[in-house]
């Protein structure tokens, strides 16, 4: 059962990545662009994401089992630290420059041709690099 609701979730999560236009990689730097020629419709892509889960996380918090009856993990701690700055700023600036993040670039795969796919190789190898070379 969670596999097929796993599979659901994801499918419905990349239609509307495809649907709110987050493939596309001149609408996502025409909304971070907020001193040039700023396209505010991914604001409401945004909202339309962080609203339903801000109630989400505080139903889950009441919870001891998921819908599908696994246990609910601890929250752990969350003090901002170095690490998690540093990644945050990188995260934003190839956002920034390639108008793609791990989401979008995974479902523009099906569509993207040859530039998802090094999108992809790149952010795979600077995971790898930050997490096995450096250790962060």
């Amino acid at each position: 059962m969670q596999k097929i609701i796993a599979l659901i979730s994801g499918g419905l999560f990349g239609i509307g990545l495809y649907i709110s236009q987050m493939t596309n990689t001149r609408k996502v730097q025409g909304w971070l662009d907020i001193f040039g020629d700023w396209d505010p419709t991914l604001t409401f892509v945004m909202g339309g994401a962080v609203v339903p889960m801000f109630f989400a996380w505080k139903i889950i918090n009441k919870r001891k089992k998921t819908f599908t009856g696994c246990e609910v993990p601890p929250q752990r701690n969350r003090k901002n630290n170095l690490p998690l700055i540093i990644g945050s700023v990188l995260f934003g600036i190839g956002w920034g420059l390639a108008g793609l993040c791990p989401g979008p670039a995974i479902a523009s795969l099906s569509f993207g041709g040859s530039y998802g796919v090094i999108f992809l190789i790149a952010m795979i190898s600077g995971m790898f690099f930050i997490s096995k070379v450096l250790k962060i």
